[in-house]
């Protein structure tokens, strides 16, 4: 597995991964996922032989505040350590910032996941989340 911090990455590769994962309404508009894409602060992604199989998105400052955007990994690649790594990338180079946030939907695996990555549920803890769409 390679591990590059990089933005660019053609279309077709994204979309093939977020489809894998079920996140068409990312695909139904491949410019603005690009261009959300190159806006980030930092994305992280996972090859295995060139093909994309993995990456993390971090937007925010970098200084006082990241939010992992997005973390996928192709189905046929999920249990294999790709995911924890790419947080553990993330969570050293911005070990500095003070608020590492993300907003994720509340399934059994997933909230054990981002709990064995030293996260701590808003339900949990002192904080509170808010959220708005649209």
């Amino acid at each position: 597995m390679e591990y590059q911090v990089t933005k660019n990455i053609s279309l077709a590769a994204l979309k093939s991964l977020y489809e894998s994962v079920g996140w068409t309404s990312y695909t139904v508009d491949m410019p603005s996922l690009k261009i959300a894409l190159e806006n980030s602060l930092d994305v992280i992604a996972a090859f295995d032989n060139q093909q994309l199989v993995g990456l993390i998105r971090v937007v925010g400052d970098g200084i006082s505040i990241i939010y992992i955007q997005d973390l996928l990994i192709q189905p046929k690649y999920q249990h294999k350590g790709i995911g924890s790594h790419l947080v553990t990338l993330v969570l050293k180079k911005y070990k500095n910032v003070r608020q590492k946030l993300l907003l994720t939907l509340d399934e059994p695996n997933t909230r054990s996941f981002y709990q064995k990555c030293g996260f701590m549920s808003c339900d949990q803890g002192s904080l509170v989340a808010f959220y708005r769409e649209y």
